[in-house]
């Protein structure tokens, strides 16, 4: 067994790495999942350990927990990165699986970034799960119902892990300042408390994060009378950068635009222009925001506020003229005018109404007196015959619509905004 993988190792490694919990006493967090009483804690300490995703953002503890569940079952531990390892490296790993399980000893599989093994790794990996050769811990950052495909899947336990919350890095941070063993204790810090609420404010739930900037400021602030003051600013010099749970090319994407447009669409601006602001600080595509914009404006405001499609593009255009990061002025502009403004979904109703009867109804032809006549012959069989010229006589009503559908309403205008001017007009044009 390589007993390197749980030894805190040399000084030199990072502060996050020799202050990596080896135990489910010292693990933080989590405690939904390996809490006291918790399923998988008694599965773990009674030694049946299924095969498990483990699914949350960077620095929740994945690696950490798969390292202590082998620790403590005394299994054998073999980690590989779906990013550089190959079938050839799974086959390595199953016979040497193999050659444990004759002598009574498993062998926990440990595959970050799981959601990068392509179905061919996925398939190579499966016989042997299913067979009890290994035990595999996939860890992932992306949901796995998408990126791991059903039958693995179907195999082993999804466990999501959630950020971890301030207090959970308060903890982590103090520890690594008073472990002689692992930590910091010999460099004598002394955190201000400033500094550290800064620290643990920017780290966002990642702890690694957090623990990593903790010992470059440390490291970077001079010794004076026997110990080393960090203050605010050498955190935030370290940090360089909040952490952030954003990825423009994962769930997180889907999440916080979901919330931006559901905000937006209850008419909270404070809620809606914060999505916002988490998106661009994320490095989303302006453009992408602005379409988002854009299509919000006809479907959940439309005819309440015609103003707010034109508004949109105006956002559009000029994000794609000035580009980021003035472009945040006119997607604020439009994100806010749109959240405050009259809500109605008149125009999508009107048009699925439509496109239902298009769909499941006979298509009848066009009336005749709808029709053009440019020839003798069409005016002869009657086409443009009866139509009435609405400039002409403008309260006239005549029926546009096919025979068969002649009852219908597609569009029900809502009550607020200018629909409910238009509700008015309506309904002395439309018959009883």
């Amino acid at each position: 067994m390589d007993t390197s993988l749980f030894d805190p190792g040399p000084a030199a490694m990072p502060l996050a790495a020799r202050m990596r919990p080896r135990s489910l006493d010292e693990y933080v967090g989590q405690t939904d999942i390996v809490g006291e009483g918790r399923a998988l804690r008694r599965a773990i300490e009674s030694d049946r350990i299924p095969s498990m995703i483990l699914w949350g953002p960077p620095g929740t503890g994945k690696t950490t927990l798969a390292e202590i569940v082998a620790r403590t079952t005394g299994a054998h531990f073999e980690k590989l990165s779906a990013v550089s390892a190959g079938v050839a490296d799974l086959r390595r790993v199953v016979a040497e699986a193999q050659t444990r399980r004759r002598v009574g000893r498993l062998t926990v599989l440990f595959v970050d970034e799981i959601h990068r093994f392509n179905k061919g790794q996925q398939d190579a990996v499966l016989p042997y799960v299913e067979d009890g050769t290994i035990v595999l811990i996939g860890a992932t950052t992306e949901n796995p119902s998408f990126e791991v495909n059903s039958a693995l899947l179907s195999r082993a336990r999804v466990f999501v892990l959630q950020q971890l919350l301030d207090e959970d890095i308060a903890v982590l941070v103090d520890r690594a300042l008073t472990d002689s063993e692992r930590g910091i204790a010999d460099l004598h810090v002394r955190l201000e408390d400033d500094a550290r609420a800064s620290l643990i404010g920017y780290a966002n739930g990642d702890a690694r994060t957090a623990l990593n900037a903790l010992e470059f400021a440390a490291h970077a602030a001079p010794e004076e009378r026997g110990e080393r003051v960090v203050t605010k600013t050498m955190v935030q010099e370290a940090m360089q950068r909040r952490g952030s749970t954003y990825d423009k090319g994962g769930e997180a994407h889907y999440d916080v635009i979901s919330a931006f447009i559901k905000s937006i669409r209850a008419s909270d601006p404070d809620a809606a222009v914060y999505w916002l602001a988490r998106m661009i600080d994320g490095g989303e595509d302006a453009l992408f925001i602005a379409r988002r914009l854009v299509i919000l404006a006809s479907e959940d405001v439309g005819l309440a506020d015609s103003r707010g499609i034109q508004v949109a593009i105006a956002a559009q255009q000029a994000v794609h003229f000035v580009g980021m990061p003035e472009g945040f002025y006119p997607l604020a502009h439009a994100t806010l005018f749109l959240a405050t403004a009259p809500k109605s979904n008149s125009v999508g109703r009107a048009y699925s109404g439509a496109m239902g009867d298009v769909r499941e109804t006979r298509n009848d032809p066009v009336p005749l007196h709808l029709r053009n006549a440019p020839t003798g012959l069409m005016k002869q069989l009657g086409y443009g015959a009866g139509y009435h010229y609405a400039h002409d006589d403008y309260d006239v009503t005549q029926l546009n619509l096919p025979e068969n559908l002649r009852d219908r309403a597609y569009y029900q205008p809502g009550e607020r905004g200018a629909e409910a001017r238009i509700a008015e007009w309506l309904k002395k044009r439309r018959p009883e």
